[in-house]
């Protein structure tokens, strides 16, 4: 990457509002548990005023940030650290992405590619030599264990069971089913569907939609971070101007990438459409604020449930609008965690350099959890879900499953129809 992507970033990454308060510092969990971390406040701020003079200042230390954005999240002064270091990786790291980091990045590729023969690719990531042989040959820890692909995309039972259905509903919103939810996890887009379907709405698809990106950004494939971004947001655009309420995500990072990272970091202009793009809580609890939906709930439906809420969750500020809906399900003991990042930080923890790092900061959400003993775990991050299911015997569910579970379906239905 050229330095003119760094300069077109300093301006914008507002470092001169940092007033050395090292707040951000106090909230970082990498540099409570990795002494070669400097902190946010050295990487960043500090950082970027000597690497205008030497753009090798702190270079190194840059790959330990998760870019988990709570430095931001504390920062009293609204710097955006976690943008000023990225922003740095991205323009000061002299080598280029090895294989193993364009593998984790490549989601639709590798999710493609895996789904044609799933349960094949699922018994051989989970074999103990083929993990022993990861680590050895491209770097991804053996202690990890991998998520499990699907033999049927989202996309595709989407295609056979639903697409038609959607066209009774009047109110109609946009669903970015992200990556995980079209290769890993279809139950979950399913479940988004018959629970605002009970709501009186529709869900469309948007056309050609890409990976958020956020995988490249991390790993430094910007050009086709990028490239995947422009097709996204004209996505976004088409799908609002067809009459779409909104583009709703149920992953916390998808919404955050798609509505903060793509102007910051990639220069990509979302103005327009940034405030139509939210997480699918956010969008159902106003609608029920507003009182154009209402929900049923089964009278039987008990769960004891323990919500984490995921860094990028916490950035966009919309952690309350999933707790808020949980607490309106009558049958549900709910318990909201401390504010603790889980450690995975999207592709971070996969690496065999970063896997103790990335433990060690899980390990206070993990006590938490097994003090509590939940029924479930929910959060709306799914490799929050990888880790805590990895790191404790506890299951994790997005809450938008538990909604779906907990709805009188036909009850809810009666009570949307127009």
């Amino acid at each position: 990457m050229t330095m003119d992507f760094q300069e077109q970033n300093i301006s914008s990454h507002n470092f001169e509002q940092c007033t050395k308060c090292t707040v951000c510092t106090a909230y970082c969990p990498v540099t409570a548990v990795n002494a070669l971390y400097p902190g946010p406040k050295q990487a960043g701020p500090d950082g970027e005023r000597y690497r205008l003079k030497d753009p090798e200042f702190f270079e190194k230390a840059l790959k330990f940030c998760l870019n988990c954005k709570r430095c931001e999240v504390a920062c009293p002064s609204g710097v955006r650290i976690g943008d000023i270091i990225l922003a740095a990786r991205i323009a000061h790291t002299k080598e280029r992405p090895s294989l193993r980091d364009t593998m984790l990045a490549s989601t639709d590729l590798m999710g493609r590619t895996a789904t044609i023969c799933a349960p094949v690719v699922n018994v051989a990531l989970a074999l103990r030599p083929v993990k022993y042989l990861m680590d050895l040959t491209v770097g991804i820890d053996s202690h990890r264990r991998l998520p499990k692909y699907s033999s049927t995309k989202f996309t595709t039972w989407f295609r056979r069971n639903a697409a038609e259905r959607q066209k009774e509903f009047s109110r109609q919103v946009a669903y970015f089913h992200g990556c995980y939810v079209n290769y890993n996890y279809p139950d979950l887009g399913i479940a988004l569907v018959k629970l605002l379907n009970a709501a009186g709405t529709g869900v469309r698809l948007m056309e050609a939609e890409r990976c958020c990106g956020v995988a490249k950004i991390s790993n430094r494939l910007i050009d086709e971070a990028r490239h995947d971004a422009e097709i996204n947001i004209a996505a976004v655009r088409k799908a609002l101007a067809e009459g779409c309420q909104a583009v709703v995500a149920t992953g916390s990072t998808c919404c955050f990438t798609m509505r903060d990272e793509y102007p910051h970091i990639l220069g990509i202009d979302n103005s327009d459409v940034r405030d139509s793009i939210t997480m699918a809580t956010a969008w159902l609890y106003r609608m029920i604020e507003s009182g154009d939906v209402k929900l049923a709930f089964r009278k039987d439906f008990r769960l004891r449930l323990a919500y984490h809420t995921p860094c990028h969750m916490e950035k966009l500020g919309m952690a309350n609008y999933s707790i808020g809906l949980l607490r309106m399900i009558p049958g549900v003991e709910l318990t909201v965690l401390d504010s603790n990042c889980c450690g995975i930080a999207g592709t971070y923890g996969f690496k065999k350099e970063n896997y103790e790092t990335s433990q060690a900061i899980g390990s206070k959400l993990f006590r938490q959890i097994a003090e509590i003993n939940p029924d479930f775990v929910t959060t709306d991050c799914e490799t929050c879900k990888w880790q805590i299911e990895m790191s404790t015997p506890y299951k994790v569910k997005n809450p938008i499953e538990i909604l779906a579970e907990a709805i009188d379906v036909e009850a809810t239905a009666k009570l949307n129809r127009k």
